[in-house]
């Protein structure tokens, strides 16, 4: 029996339209939901993702704005551009764009951008809530964590009492993602390069999530025919010019349930929380000012 795919396409098909009401809903009030996106040089892949940013953003009706700053750009320089951002009551939403320039890596970037403008979900005041216990989806949490629930919960898979495997312990992923699953009631064990045996943490899970950033990390050794596990593909790897993921969908789709295709998957479910998040700060703006 061959795995059900998971594809992200109907998911955002909804979301989307439900973005483009609220956007609208707020315009209504006098709030154009606008995005900015700092941008230091000219990494191809970074340009990429920005269009889906921006092609998402217009097509739900919220503004786009890119600052573009040279990969050369001093510290105290780049500093004063996101300050300024911060500053800016017409920006709702801002992303700086990862990776920055190397002279630029040891600032406190997850920090740098007010928490309340913070729509990646990375500032220390957002990521908080989810120690706290948050389960919260309207709050400015991590984008792929959040989107990887609005996935499971459009196809129908119940978390509570669930057994979750995740693998990779990254801040971005892996760590806020084991969080948000633990405050919805999954029972989730959160593997990584130090595991011991991390093919027994997959076979005894229902659902696993691969965030390990290498390609077909994982075969059909990982997972037990008899679970019919549901597979979460994180991965965005190229392998051959081509993007593939974590997982080895040619060798386990015949062995697990269900897995989301890479690329198709976890992907657009990103982008599409972003944008999510980005409306989500303008509806607590425009509530805050009532």
């Amino acid at each position: 029996m061959t795995a059900k795919l998971l594809s992200a396409a109907p998911v955002v098909d909804q979301f989307k339209r439900d973005l483009a009401e609220r956007c609208q809903a707020l315009k209504l009030k006098g709030f154009t939901p606008s995005m900015c996106v700092v941008l230091v040089g000219d990494n191809p892949a970074s340009q990429s993702y920005i269009r889906n940013k921006r092609r998402i953003c217009e097509e739900v009706g919220a503004s786009f704005r890119l600052e573009h700053l040279p990969a050369d750009i001093g510290r105290n320089e780049f500093l004063g551009h996101v300050k300024e951002l911060n500053q800016d009551p017409g920006i709702h939403g801002i992303i700086v764009q990862l990776p920055v320039s190397e002279h630029l890596r040891n600032l406190d970037l997850p920090n740098l951008v007010h928490p309340a403008k913070d729509i990646d979900g990375f500032h220390g005041q957002n990521t908080q809530q989810l120690y706290a216990g948050t389960r919260d989806l309207s709050l400015l949490l991590p984008c792929t964590p959040k989107g990887i629930i609005h996935l499971l919960n459009f196809y129908g898979y119940n978390l509570k009492g669930s057994s979750v495997a995740v693998i990779g312990r990254s801040a971005i992923v892996g760590k806020p993602l084991s969080m948000l699953l633990t405050n919805l009631d999954a029972t989730v064990t959160l593997a990584h390069s130090q595991t011991k045996d991390i093919r027994e943490v997959t076979r005894q899970a229902e659902i696993v999530v691969a965030a390990v950033g290498k390609a077909r990390f994982m075969d059909r050794s990982y997972f037990n025919s008899e679970r019919r596990t549901v597979v979460i593909d994180v991965g965005m790897n190229s392998l051959n010019g081509k993007l593939t993921g974590d997982v080895d969908l040619d060798d386990v789709k015949d062995f697990v349930a269900a897995i989301t295709p890479v690329p198709g998957g976890v992907g657009p479910m990103t982008v599409v929380t972003l944008i999510d998040n980005l409306i989500s700060a303008v509806e607590r703006t425009a509530k805050g000012m009532q």
